[in-house]
């Protein structure tokens, strides 16, 4: 699933007025967020699509809107740095994230 924003812009060109609208396409959904653990400051998400460590996603919920870029990953408490579809993983961040947020990559 790809989303798409739009913007429209305004722009004033002489005495008339110019409408854009200016997509900005989002990446491929990789999961979503399954929990939250505010001591630690991480998100735990089922993974719908492959992830590995570098990677930026962006968080996309009804009051999250972040991105960041993924700087270590756990499952079961082991530190990897690559997951597969269908993995539950926990990772670090920077902001509050709410159960069922959309995690998408970032291109």
């Amino acid at each position: 699933m790809v989303v798409v924003k739009k913007k429209v812009v305004k722009k004033v060109v002489g005495k008339e007025k110019k409408t854009e609208v200016k997509e900005k396409k989002e990446g491929n959904e990789v999961g979503k967020v399954s929990g939250w653990f505010s001591h630690v400051s991480v998100a735990a998400i089922k993974l719908t699509a492959p992830l590995k460590v570098g990677d930026k996603i962006h968080f996309k919920g009804h009051t999250t809107d972040f991105e960041e870029k993924v700087s270590s990953m756990q499952i079961e408490n082991k530190v990897v740095k690559e997951a597969k579809k269908g993995d539950h993983i926990g990772i670090k961040v920077k902001d509050k994230v709410r159960p069922n947020d959309q995690v998408l990559l970032v291109k």
